[in-house]
């Protein structure tokens, strides 16, 4: 459906404020199908990505640190993030014996596999199902397109 359409607007100030507009109500659509599907698993978005990174380093431990300079949203608590994944037993926490003031966070295997269960599942990836309707060549252009808005 058209921007128009969704918000009721029929007119912008120029194309600059519809692109914007669009982009942000994009983005706003594709994170709340994404809550609604991460919601049966017990998770967040920001849970997710946390633990999306952690299989990424896995063996390897993370810090909070990492996980704030590789997180989706800049704005995230990271520490809370992990504080709520080890209470659901997702990740694990140690001090690291090498720097008593580090933190090792690693991926548990439970995590990991509950990481699979949303892999396997097509409706718990509703970005991926979204972009579908797009060709090859046009998931290109637009991540170069986005790309581009973000150098």
């Amino acid at each position: 459906m058209r921007l128009e359409d969704e918000i009721k607007q029929p007119t912008f100030q120029s194309e600059v404020h519809k692109a914007y507009l669009n982009v942000v109500y994009t983005a706003g659509w594709l994170g709340q199908r994404q809550t609604a599907a991460f919601k049966p698993y017990d998770l967040t978005l920001p849970q997710f990505n946390v633990l999306r990174i952690l299989r990424g380093q896995h063996p390897l431990p993370a810090t909070v640190a990492l996980l704030i300079e590789r997180m989706l949203d800049k704005t995230s608590n990271a520490s809370r993030i992990v504080d709520k994944l080890e209470e659901k037993k997702l990740v694990t926490r140690t001090v690291c014996p090498a720097n008593r003031r580090a933190v090792d966070i690693r991926i548990t295997e439970a995590g990991l596999r509950l990481l699979r269960q949303i892999d396997e599942d097509e409706q718990a990836n509703p970005a991926r199902n979204s972009l579908d309707k797009l060709t090859p060549a046009e998931l290109r252009q637009l991540n170069n397109l986005l790309d581009k808005i973000r150098a």
